[in-house]
């Protein structure tokens, strides 16, 4: 059974970096596509950002390009999001979220498998 397991969110004042980790368990990670998603209070959760099963391609929602960046690494069955230049308006929980055989889903309903969240906060 594939789990993801987020880490690196927290506390982080406005302008500053934080860098998210998802580690699959599980057999093949380089048979999903993943992408990263975040609820803020009140909100639905939306679309942050998704990269192919081999990296080789990457999509951002129009709130955080040039902000943010998705890569991943195969061997340590791990994906990142280095998030720069933060803003109070991305304080949300941040999941990262698996689809298998996919390429940069954009839907939440198209991943079959979802970690717990972890909480980025940004004050101003």
């Amino acid at each position: 059974q594939v789990q993801l397991v987020e880490s690196g969110g927290g506390l982080v004042r406005a302008g500053g970096s934080l860098r998210l980790s998802c580690v699959l368990s599980g057999p093949t990670f380089s048979g999903y596509g993943m992408g990263w998603f975040r609820q803020g209070p009140g909100n639905e959760r939306e679309f942050v950002a998704a990269i192919t099963r081999f990296g080789g391609s990457t999509s951002y929602a129009d709130s955080v390009k040039g902000r943010f960046t998705i890569s991943r690494d195969n061997a340590k069955k791990t994906m990142y999001l280095q998030m720069n230049s933060l803003k109070p308006d991305d304080t949300a929980v941040y999941y990262c979220a698996a689809d298998y055989l996919g390429a940069l889903s954009v839907r939440a309903g198209e991943y079959d498998y979802w970690g717990q969240g972890t909480q980025v906060t940004v004050s101003s």
